[in-house]
């Protein structure tokens, strides 16, 4: 979580794009039955949850922080 806290907005953006694609391709493969690793998908999820985690935190930490000022 704290390398997450470190990227900028836009780098988690990316890395939030990325990983939803990455659920999209496993939740496919599942159906076709490529993927026999049904942790993959959970680990992304959590992932993906753990970016807009960040995402939110630091929107609402700039907010915050402008509302001090």
């Amino acid at each position: 979580m704290d390398e997450l806290m470190k990227k900028t907005t836009a780098e988690l953006s990316k890395l939030l794009a990325d990983k939803k694609e990455s659920l999209r391709a496993w939740r496919f493969g599942l159906v076709g039955s490529k993927s026999k690793n049904m942790k993959e998908g959970m680990a992304t999820r959590k992932d993906i949850a753990r970016i807009l985690t960040a995402i939110n935190h630091k929107i609402t930490g700039e907010k915050h922080a402008a509302k001090t000022k």
